[in-house]
């Protein structure tokens, strides 16, 4: 310990005179203005016009590791004008370079790129991923960035240690959008875990593919974080001869360690060295002219920039009023008559949160019948518990498919639903847990084809909500305090009883063969093995080493639910 307050000491010295850029220069830009002159918008409109339909906005749900690669490597490949890419998280890995490459080689034809992507991960070889920023024709830019050397997360941390509130906060979005006519959004952050191609454990995610109206929506709100003073162009914050430095020292450190199994080393323009390991799927863009799009009214939903405060003397922690949910979209078609009754009456319930999550509480406030919910960290506050309880009095069946213990890529986070699991058990949510130990990717839900085979842990990454078999929200957001009260979320809101019978049908493999289902009995609770699995029922948390229940109980309770 004295050794650790030492170093620590030491840290203190070395960043606490690193401060953000002051004055910095951010040239606003704006998403492509007329989109309908290209080869992607030809393809959006002919496959509109062979589905006869009069709602100008198509959704494909995408489950598996292949898919969701090959949804992203196609539009990379296709795009002629402009590629928006807003990520969480960009892993330096053998999946992202692939990608990256793509749209590297978009920018090189003279596709407009620009990136942006939250800076808590952009350390070590993970910030090599900013070299795409020296490339001609892409802009990259971090949001809410910590100050200090990207050699450490740990020295970061500390450096903003008096800012904490704000570094609390971060920007949880996903898109990757081409030509402003066709986007992915959803769970998946870009890395060989979110793409069933890492070796020991792989999250099970769902996006959506939108295509037409509905992707000027999504990058309206891209724009509105682009052009926040809150982004930072790379530039402003990491020299090259930095990013050679963390580069060299990231390939040294895989070289001393060469015996043992290790992911590529990102190289020049962010894309990857050679992967020992070969992919377990091929990496082939998908075919976006036979995509099985469900046209249908939508919105997409989507907290303000504000959410996260511009400067210390404004970050007051999770007290702060939220500034508002952003609630567009879901006009019914070219004619321009305005969304269809009961999707107006959806957005006007979710504009009256102050976050997407208090909206999509507002939205479950209209449920009559059914409720689908996944969250792959579930920290019910006393709201959701309200909204939950009054759904529940109307006679809603509320079913909830989370992360087990054992499956939880942050363990901590299991704290803050545990502690809630018999308060909902008794009234009568319905609760499953993800059981970790998958023969493959796709048996989660029910991707046979699809899979990314292998023997991994599989972690539960999905967010997705349906409701009354009518309604479907795919985001990015979970149902815990952090993405109520603090990260910023997007999520798009379909009302289509196909989209939902499709979502349905794959959650409820999942519920039935790939998760363990919480019961109370006799006081106690049992988990009820999944369907065919061959496994006993349980009395304590599955799969889980007594050595980490014991971890869970002895630190779980010094933990607060909103920081889960």
């Amino acid at each position: 310990m004295q050794r650790l307050g030492v170093a620590l000491g030491m840290v203190l010295c070395l960043s606490a005179c690193a401060e953000l850029p002051k004055n910095v220069e951010r040239p606003v830009s704006t998403a492509l203005e007329s989109p309908a002159d290209t080869p992607l918008a030809l393809l959006v409109k002919q496959r509109r016009e062979a589905a006869a339909t009069r709602y100008d906005s198509g959704f494909l749900l995408v489950d598996g590791p292949q898919a969701a690669y090959g949804s992203r490597l196609a539009l990379a490949q296709d795009a002629q004008k402009t590629l928006d890419l807003q990520y969480y998280a960009i892993r330096a890995d053998a999946s992202t370079a692939h990608l990256l490459r793509a749209v590297r080689d978009a920018a090189r034809r003279g596709v407009r790129v620009r990136i942006l992507l939250d800076d808590f991960h952009s350390t070590g070889r993970d910030a090599v991923v900013m070299y795409l920023a020296f490339e001609p024709n892409i802009e990259m830019r971090m949001f809410n960035p910590l100050a200090g050397a990207r050699t450490s997360t740990l020295s970061r941390l500390v450096n903003s240690i008096d800012d904490a509130a704000r570094i609390q906060q971060r920007m949880h979005n996903k898109l990757f959008v081409a030509d402003n006519v066709l986007a992915v959004t959803g769970g998946r952050n870009l890395g060989d875990a979110y793409f069933g191609n890492a070796p020991n454990a792989n999250f099970v995610d769902l996006d959506v593919l939108v295509a037409g109206r509905i992707v000027q929506d999504l990058s309206r709100s891209f724009d509105a974080y682009w052009n926040n003073e809150r982004a930072y162009p790379v530039e402003s914050l990491v020299t090259r001869k930095e990013l050679d430095k963390i580069r060299a020292d990231a390939k040294a450190a895989a070289e001393r360690e060469r015996s043992a199994p290790q992911e590529p080393q990102a190289g020049e323009g962010g894309a990857a060295q050679a992967d020992p390991r070969p992919p377990r799927w091929d990496r082939q863009p998908m075919d976006l002219r036979t995509a099985s799009f469900v046209w249908a009214p939508a919105a997409v939903m989507v907290d303000k920039p504000a959410k996260i405060p511009p400067d210390r003397s404004n970050a007051t922690g999770v007290s702060r009023k939220a500034p508002g949910v952003e609630v567009t979209g879901g006009k019914a078609g070219p004619s321009g008559k305005g969304r269809s009754g009961a999707l107006q009456v959806a957005v006007n319930a979710a504009a009256d949160g102050d976050t997407v999550v208090e909206g999509l509480l507002q939205l479950i406030g209209l449920a009559r019948q059914d409720l689908l919910i996944i969250s792959p960290y579930f920290v019910p506050g006393p709201d959701m518990k309200q909204a939950f309880a009054a759904a529940l009095a109307r006679g809603v069946r509320i079913r909830v498919l989370t992360n087990s213990l054992a499956s939880n890529d942050a363990p901590v986070a299991h704290v803050g639903y545990a502690r809630h699991r018999d308060e909902l058990l008794q009234m009568g949510v319905e609760l499953h847990e993800l059981r970790s130990e998958q023969a493959g990717l796709g048996s989660a839900f029910g991707s046979s084809g699809d899979s990314a085979g292998g023997e991994s842990r599989s972690m539960l990454h999905s967010k997705v909500l349906v409701m009354d078999g009518q309604w479907v929200v795919v985001g990015s957001m979970n149902l815990d305090q952090r993405s109520q009260l603090q990260n910023t979320e997007i999520a798009i809101l379909v009302r289509s009883s196909e989209l939902s019978r499709i979502a349905t049908d794959k959650i409820e493999v999942a519920l039935r063969e790939g998760a363990w289902h919480v019961e109370e009995e006799d006081g106690q609770l049992v988990w009820r093995a999944p369907q065919g699995s061959g496994l006993q029922d349980a009395t304590t948390e599955p799969d889980a080493s007594p050595g980490l229940r014991l971890m869970i109980k002895l630190f779980g309770p010094l933990a607060p639910d909103r920081l889960l």
